[in-house]
């Protein structure tokens, strides 16, 4: 198959996500015309029609399994494989876009990999990581993990990469080191960041890290110094501000938040997220 110039990709996998990712793709809409693949799994057919209103939408099998949040991760880790596109923009499905983003496709003119901090950026910091309270580097050091005490932790919310042999190496070793995640979970949480810093660490993709208007953590605005209009508001669930309500706001989305209230699950009460 002959790759697309560029697009977009997102993850949605169980229906815990599923008002989110209306949104995400009503506010990529207000803005972009290209391709948008959705890698989809545990959501019933009869509601594709809803996502397919938004035109030009793809909708490819992500890995199943039980647990949508390993699910998530899982597809997360086949993002290189499963992208149409030459250049690629991913975003989960809780972002909104609250302006055109035309410059990320830009910038992997020059580089293959673009990322952005995470709000607790030294990996010897990040205590999300682990579910117990010891030293944290020693601790994913000792499961395996290549990291070191200047290793970065990116936000996984948000990554754009371009087809190349670094990153086809790249999503190898992120699925390498997730296993590894997978495996210790007696110590480590089920999230992808320390795999994809690990991976990042070993392979050294040429790279740029984007400035925090292109991952605004709402929930966090404290944590930033920022002096540029916000571009890309992750919502983080189940916080969504109203400006970002403001900018997906029609009668569609009206309607089906008014009946998620009704037929979806509420994603406070998701029970895979205690995992």
């Amino acid at each position: 198959m002959k790759l697309e110039t560029q697009g977009f990709i997102t993850i949605l996998t169980g229906l815990y996500s599923f008002q989110d990712c209306i949104h995400f793709l009503a506010s990529v809409r207000k803005f972009h015309r290209e391709p948008i693949v959705i890698l989809i799994d545990r959501v019933p057919k009869i509601l594709y029609p809803l996502l397919q209103v938004f035109g030009n939408v793809i909708l490819q099998t992500a890995p199943s399994h039980e647990n949508p949040v390993l699910a998530s991760r899982q597809a997360k880790l086949a993002l290189y494989k499963e992208s149409l596109f030459d250049k690629t923009i991913y975003m989960d499905c809780d972002i909104c876009l609250l302006s055109p983003i035309q410059e990320v496709f830009d910038y992997l003119d020059a580089v293959d990999l673009l990322v952005t901090e995470d709000v607790q950026p030294a990996i010897a910091k990040a205590g999300n990581l682990l579910r117990v309270k010891q030293d944290i580097l020693s601790t994913l050091q000792s499961v395996g993990l290549p990291l070191n005490e200047n290793s970065i932790q990116y936000n996984g919310g948000f990554i754009a990469f371009t087809k190349s042999s670094k990153n086809h190496e790249l999503f190898q070793k992120f699925h390498k080191y997730f296993e590894i995640v997978v495996a210790n979970q007696n110590v480590l949480l089920l999230k992808d960041q320390g795999a994809f810093a690990a991976a990042i660490e070993s392979v050294k993709p040429k790279m740029k890290t984007l400035s925090p208007v292109y991952n605004y953590l709402d929930k966090w605005k404290d944590v930033y110094a920022i002096d540029q209009p916000i571009k890309v508001m992750h919502c983080t669930y189940p916080y969504r501000p109203q400006y970002a309500k403001n900018v997906t706001r029609s009668l569609f989305t009206r309607i089906v938040d008014r009946t998620a209230k009704i037929f979806l699950p509420n994603q406070i009460n998701n029970p895979w997220r205690l995992k």
